[in-house]
């Protein structure tokens, strides 16, 4: 089980702390709202990304967990 960070993007009003805050994981697009990396947050990052969604002054984002299933072969 891992976590992943998921944002609002109705809520979101393109700040930018968030980038600013976890740059491993957020980029900012030409009109300065965010763009996520796909996948669950590596747990070196987690205590950063659960900074970043503090900060969020419109509370646009969220750590998920997440299942991350195994994949099953039919050998």
């Amino acid at each position: 089980m891992g976590e992943t960070l998921q944002i609002d993007r109705i809520r979101c009003d393109g700040h930018g702390l968030c980038a600013e805050l976890l740059p491993e994981l957020v980029s900012l697009d030409e009109w300065g709202y965010p763009i996520m990396k796909a996948g669950t947050v590596p747990a070196s990052l987690v205590e950063h990304a659960r900074r970043a969604v503090d900060a969020c002054p419109v509370l646009a984002l969220r750590l998920a967990r997440s299942l991350q299933l195994g994949r099953v072969d039919a050998s």
